[in-house]
Parts: C-alpha cells; structure tokens; sequence
C-alpha cells in the first residue's frame, strides 16, 4: 500500500470530524494523526489523544527545531501543525495517516505529500448551516463560533486546492462517497 496519506479538511462544523471517525471504523488499516496545537482544551479533550497540546512558546520552539510537516498560525497564538514524529510513528507501523486539519494546513499537506495524498473538501451547503451545527456542537462560545463563520467564508476559496469536494448536506450520502473516494485511492 506504501506510505499513503488521507487529507480531510473544511470549515468548522462541516462534519469532517464525523466522516473521518467513520472511515476510521471501516478501516484497521488507517490510523488518525493527531495534529499539535497551542489552544487551550475542549471539553473532554485529552493530551496525545484529540490533540498534542502546547504553549504558543513551546510550539514556536518546536517550529524553530523543524519538528513540524506544516503548521500554521490560524489566529494570533493560536497554532495547529503536523508533527513529523506523528507521521514517522504511523508509518513505522505500516499504517495509512489520515488527517482532520484546517484548510490551510489540508493546501499545505496536500503540497508536501504529493501523490502520496488523496486531499478532500468537505463542504456545509451554506455558511447559515455551518453557524447552527457550531451553536448545536456546545462547544464554543458565541465570539468563537462568529469568527469561524467569518473564516469559513475565506476557507470555502480553497475547495479547489483539493482533489476532490464532498458536499455534507445529508450525512449518510457523504459517509457513502467519502467511502467511496477512500476505497478507490487505497486500491489504486
């Protein structure tokens, strides 16, 4: 199979958490990379499991040691990347990575890996559907989800960076093609 990778990136409150935890059930195969991030915690969160959470201080000393793919600056201090150890430790177990990242970070994966990736936009049919999944989610406050509305804006520019777009209206048709596009790029 080699060293393949699969890109899932979209605006907050797309579904892409969804579609990929599904395809991760599907497949033994792939395994989640869990990116680093200087944000505080949600919820539940946990160190090394949802994210690798860092100091805006730590993360820039590990950006300075070249420890990241990519990363990107999403707001001030507010940092998301890839680390390379993550990817060395996935494939050292002969594992195909896949990734929830924002859509910069999707751009910037898709550039480094080449071929390697399979890149997919995952799309919510208008920005009013975004904002209601955000304020049903719970998890952000009414500032937070306002500026991910206005980002998403910005962020939908990017769909055609990727290989392929899936438009998330009803969630059963967008599981089914997200299969889809997964079982073909893995067979080829």
């Amino acid at each position: 199979m080699g060293n393949k990778v699969l890109i899932f990136s979209a605006p907050s409150g797309s579904g892409k958490s969804t579609i990929v935890n599904h395809i991760l059930g599907l497949h033994p195969e792939i395994e989640f990379s869990v990116s680093a991030t200087s944000r505080l915690p949600r919820g539940a969160e946990k160190d090394g499991v949802e994210y690798f959470f860092y100091s805006a201080d730590v993360f820039r000393l590990l950006v300075r040691d070249d420890k990241f793919v990519e990363f990107e600056e999403v707001y001030p201090d507010r940092f998301y990347g890839t680390l390379k150890a993550e990817v060395n430790r996935i494939w050292a177990r002969g594992h195909v990575i896949i990734f929830d990242v924002d859509v910069k970070g999707g751009v910037n994966l898709k550039k480094y890996f080449g071929d390697q990736a399979l890149s997919v936009f995952i799309q919510a049919p208008s920005v009013e559907v975004l904002r209601e999944r955000l304020v049903k989610r719970g998890t952000d406050s009414t500032e937070d989800i306002e500026k991910r509305v206005a980002k998403a804006a910005e962020e939908m520019t990017y769909a055609p960076k990727f290989d392929r777009i899936l438009v998330n209206d009803d969630l059963a048709t967008a599981l089914a093609e997200a299969e889809n596009m997964v079982d073909t790029f893995l067979s080829a």
